[in-house]
């Protein structure tokens, strides 16, 4: 089994994705929802590390520092940052952002590696909608110094376009001038979750499989 299918299956057995009637926040009704608080054990974010790090190494960038958006992020960045030193001897510091900037002891909004001019960030992600977190993490940045955000990771792609005709993710590349690697696409999930029992449950039949074309029909990313 490729990490990819490891990876999809993880998420299925942690209940991360789940398949049902849902609502977006931009109110579209979408017959899957994927929440990755739902990974709440060691063994499932070591895991989850070591598939961000096949991402990270087959995508080949190269950066000088992994940053996790508050609060998804952190975990994401530690676990990645860890299993790229354990199965590819790759050492990358990694920061995070809090919510809002301490006041007392050694003060600051970031956690963990301080960024220097000139470095280049690799943003660690769950899942992308608007983008609107990686935007602000750009604004972060930027406020610091001649500092770079180059590549970013995510979990999904849910391959649906924004408020115009692209995706959040095409947008971050062709605006932003952002590598984005997603560690799946929902078409990969759909073509290898169709008809395939995982443990004893079949968990995307040919009636969910239609809804989920018709949902990319209507709201997929051109």
């Amino acid at each position: 089994m490729c990490y990819k299918e490891a990876f999809i299956t993880l998420m299925v057995k942690s209940g991360v994705l789940i398949f049902g009637d849902f609502i977006t926040k931009s109110g579209r009704h979408t017959p899957y929802f994927i929440n990755t608080g739902k990974y709440r054990t060691g063994a499932q974010m070591a895991a989850l590390g070591d598939y961000y790090a096949a991402c990270i190494h087959e995508s080949g960038e190269t950066f000088d520092l992994l940053f996790g958006p508050a609060y998804k992020g952190i975990p994401l960045a530690v676990a990645a940052a860890t299993s790229l030193y354990r199965l590819y001897g790759t050492d990358v510091p990694y920061c995070f952002n809090r919510k809002e900037e301490k006041d007392h002891g050694e003060g600051g909004g970031l956690v963990g590696e301080e960024p220097e001019s000139g470095w280049r960030i690799a943003i660690v992600e769950d899942v992308v909608t608007a983008g609107t977190a990686v935007r602000e993490s750009l604004k972060l940045f930027q406020a610091i110094g001649n500092i770079h955000v180059t590549a970013l990771y995510v979990s999904v792609d849910r391959m649906e376009r924004g408020t115009g005709a692209k995706s959040a993710l095409c947008e971050l590349r062709e605006n932003l001038g952002i590598a984005v690697y997603p560690i799946v696409t929902i078409r990969e999930v759909i073509d290898f979750l169709h008809n395939r029992e995982i443990d004893g449950v079949l968990y995307l039949d040919d009636d969910l499989r239609d809804k989920m074309e018709r949902y990319l029909r209507e709201y997929g990313a051109k």
